[in-house]
């Protein structure tokens, strides 16, 4: 829980030697770039860097954590009038170009001092090593990945994310976090427990590279300075869990973050995934084979294996629908996260609170995205399938945007059927207290009703153009010319920002609520 402690009169003049060294810092970088023209980007990372370890020092000179969440209160309030102003040039806001052009802020000086001040508010009490540790990684780590791509990468990573990323700055990255994590790990090894204390060397050497290869991941895939604030959270929530689950063995958490990195790698090579979906997967997998284990992977590889292998089957029949959809059967992150991402959080929810009900809401999320898949690809396998639209019963082409057909509907249903079955193998003890018979419905119907949600929204709401070029209806915001040009589709119906990928997130969502409130409701556990 958010706990501000009350202020301490003896902190008051560590919080004006902290806000007086940080301002310092910032006209120091004002006076390089307007008198003698050092690059605003050097001065910034420079800024960023000595920030992370200022902060890294701060619970060592203040008892209560009141100054110093009001000293990153003051500074996120600046940057937030910066942002808009851009009269401090030290730190102004990035801009990261999008496609046409448009060019969208970085908010990452924001999101820097938030994400202190509500690891302070979280961490402060029993955890402050975690706190130190995670905002060092973040503003040392990050800082020299920016500074040595920005200056010396030439590699750049393709399929990732809009930022352009390259290898030169992963590595270093991956280097300068796993090197800090090592000497955290030593300076704080007789205020850490749980399952990280008293560890061998080797154990805490391995741990180390399995933990800077998952900030990589998550500063790789991140845009608009969004790293800022999943960085030092992604580094908390995995030493928090660690340290206060006793259910999760360390040991555990390495082979599961193998398997998902191996798994990654997979995908990629047979194609199921472009690198924006395998570091997606690495990180999700990393998280649910780690502190799930076996009861939690089994699902969800039974969704990742069929589903991938199912869309990959009938490709010649299903050839003719590939300028309907707006992605191909190559997954890309925002696919992962929108048919994993709900099963994520709850990875999370259920590591922090261990209710078994989220545990039946997770299955019942992979049961809505298993259907999914399931009902559009058997749909548009079938031979001379018909498809009536969900909200009208309309006989509407297989492969609309909300059309239903009586294979694509018999198929969600089975699909759900397997995710429950492949828990009941591991011998999943909820599940056999709440019934066989009655988790192979529950799971079942959640991921039919989840698909049928899935129609609605993407009868009524999903944006749906017109491609000049084909003179046909497509879920695709551009198409391509025949000189290689893109040219805008125009909308038809629904909403411009709703995309397949939001209405399988909302997929999703609906599955493992359906799921959660039945257990609930019946109050079984």
């Amino acid at each position: 829980m958010l706990n501000l402690q009350a202020p301490f009169s003896q902190d008051l003049p560590a919080f004006f030697m902290t806000i007086s060294l940080l301002v310092s810092v910032i006209l120091l970088g004002e006076l390089l770039i307007r008198s003698f023209g050092v690059s605003t980007v050097v001065v910034r990372k420079i800024i960023h860097l000595g920030m992370g370890i200022v902060v890294f020092f701060v619970p060592d000179y203040f008892e209560s954590n009141f100054y110093p969440v009001l000293a990153a209160l003051f500074f996120l309030l600046l940057n937030g009038a910066n942002v808009f102003g851009g009269w401090l040039r030290s730190l102004h806001t990035e801009t990261v170009e999008k496609e046409g052009g448009l060019k969208v802020n970085s908010y990452g000086s924001m999101l820097f001092p938030l994400a202190f001040i509500l690891l302070c508010l979280l961490l402060w009490s029993d955890h402050k090593w975690i706190l130190q540790t995670a905002m060092l990684v973040m503003g040392v780590g990050d800082s020299f990945a920016a500074l040595v791509g920005s200056s010396v990468g030439r590699r750049h990573i393709e399929h990732l994310t809009e930022s352009p990323k390259t290898i030169e700055g992963s590595a270093t990255m991956f280097i300068i976090s796993f090197l800090l994590f090592l000497v955290c790990f030593s300076l704080f090894s007789a205020e850490i427990s749980g399952a990280l204390a008293s560890r061998p060397f080797w154990i805490l050497v391995l741990f180390a590279l399995l933990l800077a290869l998952v900030v990589t991941a998550v500063e790789a895939l991140l845009s608009y300075g969004l790293d800022n604030f999943f960085i030092p959270f992604s580094i908390a929530y995995v030493l928090y869990v660690l340290e206060m689950n006793h259910t999760v063995q360390l040991e555990s958490f390495l082979i599961g973050g193998a398997f998902a990195l191996f798994l990654a790698i997979f995908s990629v090579k047979v194609k199921f995934l472009n690198n924006s979906g395998a570091t997606a997967t690495f990180l999700l997998g990393t998280t649910i084979f780690g502190f799930g284990g076996i009861t939690w992977t089994v699902p969800m590889l039974t969704f990742y294996l069929l589903s991938s292998v199912l869309s990959k089957l009938g490709k010649k029949r299903k050839a003719k629908f590939d300028l309907v959809f707006e992605k191909g059967s190559q997954r890309d992150s925002g696919q992962v996260y929108a048919n994993g991402g709900i099963a994520w959080i709850l990875m999370i929810i259920f590591s922090l609170t261990g209710d078994p009900a989220v545990f039946f809401a997770y299955l019942g999320t992979l049961a809505a995205v298993q259907a999914d898949t399931w009902a559009t690809e058997i749909g548009t396998m079938w031979p001379n399938p018909k498809a009536w639209l969900v909200t009208s019963f309309r006989e509407v082409p297989v492969g609309t945007s909300g059309g239903v057909s009586v294979p694509g509907t018999s198929g969600a249903f089975i699909g759900s059927l397997f995710i429950c079955a492949s828990a009941l193998l591991v011998s999943n003890g909820w599940l056999y207290e709440f019934g066989v018979v009655q988790s192979m419905l529950l799971i079942g119907v959640s991921g039919l009703v989840a698909s049928l949600v899935d129609s609605f929204f993407g009868a009524t709401v999903q944006a749906q153009y017109y491609d000049p070029i084909r003179e046909k209806v497509t879920e695709r915001t551009h198409s391509l010319a025949e000189d290689g040009s893109l040219v805008e589709n125009r909308l038809l119906k629904g909403v411009a920002f709703v995309n397949n990928d939001l209405v399988n997130t909302l997929c999703a969502l609906s599955g493992s609520a359906l799921a959660y409130v039945v257990i609930e409701q019946l109050r079984i556990f």
